[in-house]
């Protein structure tokens, strides 16, 4: 399968079974998703895998964070669950959001990795990724921030994923605009004039004086 069918098949798979890849070969496919560009090569990010209890102390945290009694089964909802921590570093070149933008990156090739393999994938994300209880149940430092979870598990027979509606590029892509002249700068500018190219132009020759 080349590239560009694994990206046109790929689909977000909201239920999952209860098989998922084992932490080697998990690592297999960090390691080609981990070559996005990456402006100096910072590597801005990292990932923490969610397995087994890993899950219930997610969904406290969660909890926790919306203000809830009962601990959230949302993290349950998948075998196995990686968190994709955008992991700031210091730069005079590179601003925080693209370093952002290359977390964002590894993910989502990842999940095409995933999909690949034959996994199912959905990247879940919340507004209480950035909330303080979930962030120390990841042991997030203080330059770091998390951008949500890869729910990972197997694809269940007989069913299909989320219906994705097909993409119109002709809508998304354009040209440069053209330019447009300030006028302001046309009426106070001194415009040079432009060279006389026509025949007219050109010098007669000088006639011989008389003796």
């Amino acid at each position: 399968m080349s590239a560009l069918d694994a990206v046109r098949a790929r689909q977000s798979w909201s239920k999952v079974t209860g098989d998922a890849p084992s932490h080697e070969e998990l690592l297999t496919l960090v390691a080609a998703a981990g070559r996005v560009a990456d402006h100096s090569s910072l590597r801005p990010w990292r990932l923490i895998e969610l397995r087994g209890a890993d899950r219930e102390v997610l969904g406290a945290a969660i909890a926790k964070a919306e203000g809830d009694r009962s601990p959230s089964s949302k993290p349950l909802r998948a075998p196995l669950l990686i968190a994709v921590v955008a992991s700031y570093r210091k730069s005079d070149k590179v601003p925080r959001w693209e370093q952002e933008a290359v977390a964002s990156g590894v993910a989502h090739t990842l999940s095409l990795l995933l999909d690949e393999a034959g996994w199912g994938v959905l990247w879940r994300t919340g507004r209480y990724t950035r909330s303080k209880a979930v962030a120390k149940a990841h042991g997030l430092g203080t330059d770091e921030e998390l951008l949500g979870w890869l729910y990972i598990g197997g694809k269940p027979a007989g069913r299909g994923p989320g219906r994705r509606k097909a993409v119109d590029a002709a809508a998304f892509v354009r040209r440069m605009p053209a330019p447009q002249a300030n006028p302001e700068d046309d009426s106070t500018a001194e415009k040079a004039p432009k060279p006389d190219t026509s025949k007219k132009s050109k010098k007669k020759k000088a006639k011989p004086k008389k003796k």
